[in-house]
């Protein structure tokens, strides 16, 4: 069962393998497609990009395609980065300069007003452009101003997850699979996945 994951990042694609691979998919990211398309992501909530990003890339790779689209949420920063998490700090921005900018912004915040949650909204889409199945996971957290740890990606390390005393950058892998945005995502996505296949094939009903 061919499931193509619907994005171009190398660490977000390796953690939906780890979510997925145990379930018998075998799984690609448009990393690996020289025909994917570039996707514009002009919806204004997360779901909405999801749903974007899956359909349209389904049918333009006749493929089951499991999209999802992630962000950070500062409460007192009214939301922000939201759906633009990726490109907070301008069209060309990177990891560093998005967290450049959270902390500019953040510099004056007292660290009890810096609450913030991940949020993920995940979707399936069948070849022909039907939403299959979709799933949003939320973590809570709080952000610091000095990155702590090297593990994730994007805001990971100065993003500490309250329980644990930790950032994402400090916690492992299988920490951050429990906890995270992502992962819990997936685990509310799995159960309508897997009714859409049925002895190692995709169903055309589900």
């Amino acid at each position: 069962m061919l499931l193509v994951l619907g994005t171009h990042n190398r660490k977000k694609g390796i953690e939906l393998q780890d979510l997925l691979a145990p379930w018998g998919f075998q799984l690609q990211t448009l990393a690996e497609l020289p025909q994917a398309i570039e996707v514009a992501e002009t919806g204004t909530t997360f779901a909405e990009n999801a749903k974007l990003k899956a359909v349209q890339q389904a049918v333009h790779l006749k493929q089951w395609v499991l999209a999802e689209d992630s962000g950070l949420a500062v409460d007192a920063l009214k939301g922000e980065p939201g759906v633009y998490s990726a490109r907070f700090s301008g069209p060309n921005a990177t990891d560093k300069s998005n967290n450049q900018l959270l902390c500019k912004k953040l510099q004056d915040v007292p660290v009890e007003r810096r609450t913030a949650h991940y949020v993920c909204y995940a979707v399936l889409s069948d070849p022909a452009g039907n939403v299959r199945a979709e799933s949003q996971g939320r973590c809570d957290g709080i952000m610091q101003l000095e990155p702590a740890g090297s593990g994730g990606f994007g805001y990971d390390p100065y993003f500490e997850v309250v329980e644990y005393h930790r950032t994402f950058g400090e916690l492992g892998p299988a920490v951050k699979r429990a906890l995270s945005h992502r992962g819990r995502a997936m685990r509310g996505l799995l159960p309508q996945l897997l009714n859409c296949t049925e002895g190692g094939q995709w169903r055309s009903l589900c």
